[in-house]
């Protein structure tokens, strides 16, 4: 995901007496290896100061929020003394990935700082975009998940019980996780330092072997990262919808419980679908502009547009934890109890110790008041 901030997001802003001229992270991967000046013609430069002015504070946002929620999620989900269901531990696999996401931010929030300039190194060049990468596809797939058990849970409840244990659960996220890893690895491999002598600048480039691999990734984003998946999961969501309004189901009381845990399911598709489908539509649009070069307008809206969309995927990770909590009822209990059990226990400690205390008093003091009494009264002969 960090990638795509590199390549759609950044600008590098250069304002001279006369014009303003940007070049951008996505021109990085000419053959030439140097660097192209893009002068926009159709969008006020203003816009792009802008853009510049805000982008640093909205990743610190993003970064702050993003790291306290998906901790608190991951916290709950890991520690609370009952074991995770199996649309808990795709959730949780979701909120790790979130994690890694806005702790990639802070990176780039300086870089947007400094012009551009790249100041932690290869390693951390080519780690925290392939962290953001594997967002992207970690993220939408662990939905694909989530609703594949829905719809066993829900349409297929006396057949495929199997596939359902936490164990194949477990297998299944580190299959996506290494898949993941996989398609990312071209933009690990091409991502690079390069240095701008115009610029004095040594930026963190995505620099493509030939330009034919821009529309590459751009497809493979749109295919593998949201066609594919998408379908899988409209399916399910069909027939889903269409189990829980059978009434035969809606007596059993299994389903029930099971349709608690959909409903936030639902809730976070949507949410995906709503902060992801802008960014998606960008990119097909940046494919189309690449085999029609003469529409640069179309280019340069493309860019200021995939902006905003880029902020949106962004703010996904945010909001995840926030459903959770709203809409999750079976997360709210976990959470209330795991912070029961973890606050109170010295408490009740302290209180038991106190409790002792004076039962010690009470016995001391019922012992000398009968020390007392023997004392004074005659014993019978």
């Amino acid at each position: 995901m960090v990638s795509i901030t590199t390549e759609n997001i950044t600008q590098l802003y250069n304002i001279t007496a006369t014009q303003k001229l940007t070049v951008s992270p996505t021109n990085f991967h000419n053959n030439s290896g140097e660097h192209q000046l893009n002068l926009y013609e159709c969008v006020n430069s203003d816009i792009w100061k802008w853009l510049q002015d805000f982008q640093p504070g909205f990743l610190w946002f993003v970064f702050i929020l993003g790291a306290i929620e998906n901790s608190f999620v991951l916290i709950v989900l890991c520690f609370h003394k009952s074991r995770c269901t199996v649309p808990e531990i795709y959730l949780a696999n979701m909120a790790l990935a979130d994690l890694m996401l806005v702790c990639a931010l802070p990176f780039w929030a300086i870089n947007i700082s400094n012009m551009f300039h790249w100041p932690f190194g290869l390693f951390l060049c080519k780690a925290v975009n392939i962290v953001g990468n594997m967002n992207l596809y970690s993220s939408i797939y662990f939905l694909t998940l989530v609703s594949i058990d829905r719809y066993l849970a829900l349409v297929k409840t006396m057949s495929l019980g199997r596939m359902r244990r936490t164990v194949c659960a477990k297998w299944n996220s580190f299959v996506v996780w290494t898949c993941a890893l996989l398609i990312c690895s071209p933009a690990m491999v091409f991502r690079n330092l390069r240095y701008y002598k115009e610029y004095n600048i040594t930026a963190c480039a995505l620099v493509y072997p030939a330009s034919y691999w821009e529309p590459i990734n751009n497809c493979l984003l749109n295919i593998v990262g949201f066609v594919i998946p998408l379908c899988v999961i409209t399916y399910c969501t069909m027939q889903i919808v269409k189990a829980l309004r059978s009434s035969e189901l809606q007596k059993m009381r299994v389903v029930q419980t099971e349709k608690r845990a959909t409903v936030l399911v639902l809730a976070v598709l949507l949410l995906f679908v709503f902060c992801w489908l802008p960014f998606q539509i960008t990119t097909f649009i940046d494919t189309i502009r690449y085999f029609m070069p003469t529409f640069k307008c179309l280019e340069e809206i493309n860019d200021i547009v995939t902006q905003l969309a880029t902020y949106c995927a962004f703010s996904n990770s945010c909001l995840n934890p926030v459903l959770y909590v709203i809409v999750g009822k079976h997360f709210q209990k976990k959470a209330v109890e795991f912070y029961k059990d973890l606050f109170p226990k010295r408490c009740r400690k302290s209180q038991s110790v106190q409790m002792e205390n004076s039962l010690d008093t009470l016995r001391t003091s019922i012992s000398s008041e009968y020390q007392r009494k023997k004392s004074i009264l005659p014993l019978p002969r």
